[in-house]
């Protein structure tokens, strides 16, 4: 159902990627002051190469077996899967404040294992897989900077401050997540009952089945065919989140509803003004509170185990 809603956002997209290509070029040949409010387009040239080389590096050197012709066919695949998803994400969390980057990352690495194929499974995984990280990262910065770019136009701020600023701090959120990670990791294990990991299982699973040859695929094409059709109903995503509502904990799934229903009857007794001004604010700050004591509690186990 994920696979089968991606891709029929994709294909749904499909106009609004050819837009998007040609209003960019328009800029770059435009003289007017509304083209010096974006970073030039030739940066966007070289980032496309840069990733394409990054990506034939990735491939080649994570495993021995890959060659440089199945590591540059990687590389084309996964530099144009991050320039078509991240036009979709943009447009998605652009309209709705809500990305199925999980979705497209799960479509890149299915495709990659295929591409992999062939160099055994253990290399085939590693290599899918670390390009595929590589892919989700940058994809995932199409939807951060759209985010900026959205709360920039509300308070007047430059778009080409806001991307150079993107450059100049781009780095460090991989330091900062991968610790975190880690120390979370330590703490509770990644995929337990304290920390699950619904979108990693989920990976898991098709790979396991994918390389094991147990593929359920009539299953697999029906489900597919469901997500299409609920993703092309107009309700933008609905066959990514109906999908991701199976591999999530059911906790996790009951605590969204009572969230869901609490935002439906808060907008219906107190309006819509309310549940903006007051409602978000507070659920935000619940969410960011519980991650941080989450985070606390992680780092007292973390050095207490060590002896701190």
């Amino acid at each position: 159902m994920i696979i089968g809603g991606a891709v029929a956002g994709i294909v749904l997209a499909l106009p609004l990627i050819v837009s998007a290509i040609r209003s960019m070029q328009q800029a770059a040949r435009s003289k007017s002051s509304l083209s010096k409010e974006e970073m030039p387009i030739k940066l966007l040239y070289i980032a496309v190469i840069g990733a394409f080389v990054l990506l034939i590096f990735i491939s080649i050197q994570s495993v021995q077996q890959m060659g440089f012709v199945r590591g540059a066919v990687m590389a084309v695949f996964g530099t144009l899967w991050i320039w078509v998803a991240g036009v979709i994400l943009s447009e998605c969390i652009g309209r709705t404040n809500w990305s199925p980057l999980s979705g497209m990352t799960l479509i890149g690495v299915t495709l990659l294992i295929f591409i992999a194929s062939g160099i055994g499974d253990r290399a085939t995984v590693v290599a899918s897989v670390m390009v595929g990280a590589a892919m989700c990262v940058a994809m995932s910065q199409a939807t951060d900077l759209m985010l900026d770019l959205k709360t920039g136009y509300l308070v007047g701020a430059s778009p080409r401050q806001q991307q150079f600023g993107q450059f100049l701090g781009v780095w460090l959120g991989p330091i900062v997540i991968m610790v975190l990670i880690l120390v979370l990791h330590k703490a509770y294990g990644l995929g337990s009952e304290r920390l699950p990991a619904p979108q990693g299982q989920a990976l898991a699973s098709m790979i396991h089945g994918i390389l094991g040859g147990d593929i359920p695929l009539g299953k697999y094409i029906g489900g597919a065919g469901i997500g299409a059709l609920l993703s092309a109903s107009g309700i933008g995503g609905l066959g990514i989140l109906v999908g991701l509502g199976f591999y999530l904990p059911f906790n996790i799934v009951l605590t969204y509803t009572i969230g869901t229903v609490l935002r439906i009857f808060s907008d219906w007794k107190l309006g819509h003004r309310f549940s903006d001004d007051v409602g978000v604010p507070l659920a935000a700050g619940l969410i960011v509170g519980e991650a941080l004591i989450g985070v606390g509690f992680a780092l007292h186990y973390v050095f207490k185990g060590a002896g701190i």
